[in-house]
């Protein structure tokens, strides 16, 4: 099938109105340009340049460039085939990005999943998207991707091709897919490329549709914000496939600019340390609970010996998101560490905000910054979509240029997630100063943030009613000194009372992702109630919050 054959957009996909997309073309905004594209112009205009160190191994443009072209006429050989979707569950490895841009190049759509997602979530997005492929690495972090694969592929018929970077046993081998390069035609600008998970508030999470015109334009615009240059060199030290770690302005964000990526298996200082300063690391990102070890490694190391231990003098810019970095924490950063900081809350959504290098410093550390682009509308409102007076805390709506206008093949969720005038419901509450920046104050979905790590707690909560034993179960944020929010699960049992790990085990046997385990489990014999009858989840993070108080403790 080729490009010419196929329908104007990917179904399930809401584009931009015409209008907004015309308006978006014309100011500039959206210039038509594709991955597949970006990364050939860089291979000849940088080709010996350094584009990705993994371990050992060192690819220049020109190498990644190859490859891509080299796997994408080998995934064409098997059969993958412009718009199939394709699972991509991989860790912080350089085939990673071999592996996307062959997709692109093909046409095909990657499906970003993250290293701890197990067979529920996996299962879930290959019947969700239909794939006909999944890529995984055999092992990582003791974990045997090939099992997980083997588990799904039971569970969904339709997944033709299990491709394994390493030892791929009975599947198939990556490295066998290195084919002489063919000519293929990527897919339209305006049309889907790739599939994001959201933080998801409800359920599984939903797929993000994104299109190079939205997506690189975020991309170019916090590459020029965060002054990357060829000369910059970013640590991806997060999972890759995160959309921080992938385009604010992370990975892509420097392949865009010319730079290089250096990739980290691990984001312990054990393991990024020694990499900033052998490839003399000018960037970063973190969650805030990795920033807090990082800076307390280095003020252990200091009063260990003189010196600190490595050197992290190359750092520049600490970049921090994905949950809000309190201010007392974030003062530390410039004196630690040496380096800027810089707050960034997004969403892989769309809305993206950052402070700037020549803010104030109390906005620095004090706020979550501002969006992106002039184009970004940003309204707070109330529970009526009023906007608040300036100042107030609200709701968070937005719209703009690379925010979508719907999930992917949500029509009923999208009527709820989205108003009728396009605005997307981020969920999150937050007061805007007079200068645009804001200030993250919680969020308005049922939504626990594990250190940057979104559980749906109704997900979870659907879990622990399988068990025999579950009766009624109501999953709620506690807070945590280290992550912010952990989870407790209140739990009203049915005949006899099961114990704590049980339920645990249980939910491990599920297949379930390890960070949505609760960290606490609860036994109450009712719920409190609001005045309609729900389940009051405020009273319930209240009474575990003043029980750890008391406890003088956090978990």
């Amino acid at each position: 099938m080729s490009n010419a054959d196929l329908p104007e957009y990917l179904p399930g996909f809401t584009p931009w109105p015409q209008q907004a997309a015309a308006h978006y073309r014309a100011a500039g905004y959206w210039t038509g340009e594709t991955f597949g594209a970006i990364l050939r112009a860089r291979a000849q205009q940088y080709p010996a340049r350094l584009a990705l160190v993994c371990g050992v191994r060192r690819w220049t443009y020109a190498e990644l460039d190859q490859r891509s072209d080299q796997l994408a006429a080998g995934f064409a050989r098997i059969g993958i085939r412009p718009r199939d979707r394709v699972v991509v569950q991989l860790p912080n490895i350089a085939e990673f990005f071999a592996v996307c841009f062959a997709l692109f190049r093909l046409g095909a759509i990657p499906v970003f999943a993250l290293p701890p997602h197990r067979r529920a979530e996996i299962s879930y997005f290959c019947a969700h998207a239909e794939a006909t492929a999944y890529v995984i690495a055999d092992q990582d972090g003791g974990f045997d991707y090939r099992q997980l694969a083997r588990q799904v592929r039971a569970e969904q018929p339709g997944l033709q091709h299990i491709i394994v970077v390493g030892q791929a046993e009975e599947f198939c081998a990556l490295d066998s897919l290195y084919d002489q390069p063919q000519t293929f035609a990527e897919a339209r600008p305006d049309d889907v490329a790739f599939l994001q998970l959201s933080g998801g508030s409800t359920g599984l999470p939903k797929l993000i549709p994104r299109t190079p015109d939205d997506y690189l334009y975020s991309i170019r615009a916090s590459a020029e914000i965060c002054g990357l240059t060829a000369d910059s060199i970013y640590l991806c030290a997060l999972p890759v496939a995160h959309n921080f770690t992938l385009s604010s302005p992370g990975s892509f964000g420097v392949l865009y600019a010319g730079g290089c990526v250096v990739m980290a298996r691990r984001a312990s200082p054990d393991d990024a340390f020694p990499l900033i300063e052998a490839e003399r690391v000018t960037l970063t990102a973190l969650v805030p609970p990795l920033a807090m070890v990082w800076l307390d490694a280095v003020n252990n190391r200091v009063n260990e010996r003189a010196g600190g231990g490595h050197d992290l003098s190359s750092l520049q810019l600490l970049q921090v998101g994905g949950a809000k970095f309190t201010a007392e924490v974030a003062q530390r950063v410039g004196p630690v560490l040496g380096c800027s900081l810089q707050q960034v809350f997004g969403m892989a959504e769309g809305l993206v905000n950052y402070t700037r290098h020549d803010d104030p410093e109390q906005l620095i550390v004090g706020t979550q910054g501002r969006a992106i682009s002039a184009a970004d509308e940003v309204r707070v409102v109330d529970d009526e979509d009023r906007d608040v007076t300036p100042g107030e805390v609200g709701h968070l709506l937005t719209r703009g240029p690379y925010t979508i206008r719907g999930y992917y093949k949500a029509e009923e969720h999208n009527a709820r997630a989205f108003t009728a005038d396009g605005f997307y419901r981020t969920g999150d509450l937050v007061s805007q100063l007079p200068s645009g920046h804001l200030v993250v104050e919680g969020r308005a979905k049922d939504q626990i943030n594990r250190g940057g790590d979104k559980v749906a707690a109704d997900e979870v909560e659907n879990h622990l009613l399988a068990h025999p034993n579950v009766h009624d179960v109501a999953l709620v944020s506690m807070p945590d000194a280290y992550l912010g929010e952990r989870s407790c699960a209140f739990v009203i049992p049915r005949g006899v009372v099961p114990r704590a790990l049980e339920l645990n085990n249980f939910l491990r046997e599920r297949g379930i992702a390890q960070y949505k385990i609760p960290d606490r489990i609860e036994f109450i014999d009712r719920f409190p109630k609001t005045g309609v009858g729900k389940v009051n989840k405020r009273v319930l993070r209240e009474r575990i919050a003043e029980q750890l108080a008391s406890a003088g403790k956090s978990l």
